[in-house]
């Protein structure tokens, strides 16, 4: 009985909005736009974190990574012609980093050249990676032919080199892959493999690897390259003594990811006299991502639901005018019977079907709109049923709470005065 009085309610009020159609519909206007902009926003916030977050997590969340740089003294006198600058890791560090810390899983010692690469007639600058097999484990990259570095490999110091698919793509065109000699500088080497890789910057963080690079056991780069590396710019040649050029260290667990980084940096700092190197934390620069996301999050939240506090606005003061129209009718209803409480719930459902067919058109609308984001400028968008769910049930509150004055304005008019009303 009790149901069917309320759809009874229902159907009622959707009469009599539909009674005044354009009036209803310019009402819920404010609604949809408000209701479309909460979730157009949170979909563009959501995916522009999750591209943040994505980025960082490829350098693993466990992962601490140090990088050699030049310290400030050492920039200063670079510019000298005839100076060698001497910075960054050693292969002490690198030791020193994997025995004095019970909680390190594994690390890979990383040196980088950049050389160009020939097969025949093409030729092009990778950048030369110089890595023991542990680097595949720390950044793991999709294998897509053949194998990574092997312990075999760095223990007979086999010239076997390790290719991105963007540098496999160049130089192996219409070639076979595994099995090919390219030549790296002046050294001839084996293609036992190639991988999938990222490139680009996670916050303050380079990604480890990029597409042009080639992999090579690290004692085949210490044979080959050595320690000394020349670069030419704007005609002047300058040599740079750098044994490793990064250290990728892995805790057991996150726990212990901040501890160790701290503990890194202090024993650096007891045998480098200079500061030239950085401690890079991912784990950190996670936490900070996430609490931006959030923070991201509530403020367009915020924005966004500006509008839906407007269209609220739009829907009490068509209400209020609603209840001058018909104050006739309400007297007529009061005077046969009706109660204050039936004349409150008449209107309520009237503004909450208004704010509820509102925000079910502002849901399309606001789906629709990261789509199109999406399709023509190629920005990443998620929609969460979150940031579905909340916006509407927003907007459902908001028509209860914005009729409920009008509804209450209705219900104390009283029965001989409405009835009097022209």
């Amino acid at each position: 009985m009790r149901q069917t009085k309320i759809l009874r309610n229902i159907l009622l009020g959707i009469e009599n909005l539909l009674l005044h159609k354009m009036r209803s519909f310019l009402t819920m206007l404010g609604v949809v736009f408000g209701v479309g902009s909460v979730v157009a926003m949170l979909s563009v916030g959501e995916g522009a974190s999750k591209e943040a977050l994505e980025q960082i997590r490829k350098l693993g969340s466990n992962n601490i990574i140090i990088s050699s740089v030049k310290s400030a003294e050492e920039e200063a006198t670079s510019t000298t012609h005839s100076h060698m600058s001497i910075y960054g890791l050693t292969y002490e560090d690198h030791i020193r980093v994997a025995e004095s810390f019970g909680n390190v899983k594994q690390t890979a010692p990383v040196k980088l050249v950049r050389k160009v690469t020939r097969l025949g007639e093409r030729a092009m600058e990778l950048r030369v990676v110089g890595t023991t097999p542990e680097w595949f484990k720390l950044v793991p990259r999709e294998v897509l032919a053949g194998r990574v570095l092997i312990p075999q490999d760095e223990e007979k110091q086999s010239p076997v080199a390790v290719l991105t698919e963007f540098g496999a793509r160049k130089l192996l065109a219409t070639e076979h892959t595994i099995g090919q000699t390219v030549r790296i500088g002046g050294d001839h080497f084996e293609v036992v493999g190639i991988v999938k890789s990222e490139s680009g910057q996670a916050g303050s963080i380079q990604i480890p690897d990029e597409e042009i690079d080639v992999y090579i056991p690290m004692t085949v780069a210490r044979k080959y390259f050595g320690d000394v590396f020349s670069k030419e710019t704007a005609g002047t040649r300058t040599m740079e003594l750098v044994e490793l050029h990064q250290i990728i260290v892995q805790a057991d667990s996150g726990e212990h990811v901040e501890a160790i980084a701290a503990g890194i940096e202090e024993m650096l700092g007891r045998f480098h006299k200079k500061v030239d190197y950085v401690v890079s934390v991912p784990l950190a620069l996670l936490k900070q991502a996430e609490a931006t996301k959030r923070t991201f999050n509530i403020v367009l939240g915020s924005i966004a639901g500006i509008s839906l506090l407007v269209g609220g606005i739009g829907i009490m003061n068509i209400m209020l005018a609603s209840v001058t129209e018909r104050t006739r009718e309400i007297g007529i209803r009061r005077a046969i019977g009706a109660k204050r409480r039936q004349i409150i719930y008449q209107f309520l459902i009237e503004t909450t079907v208004l704010s509820t067919t509102g925000g079910i058109i502002g849901l399309g609308v606001g789906v629709l709109i990261p789509f199109l984001i999406t399709y023509f400028s190629g920005m990443t968008t998620v929609i969460t049923l979150q940031g579905i769910l909340l916006p509407l049930l927003i907007s459902m509150t908001i028509g209860i709470l914005f009729g409920l004055y009008p509804a209450v304005h209705a219900a104390k008019v009283e029965p001989i005065v409405a009835l009097r009303h022209e």
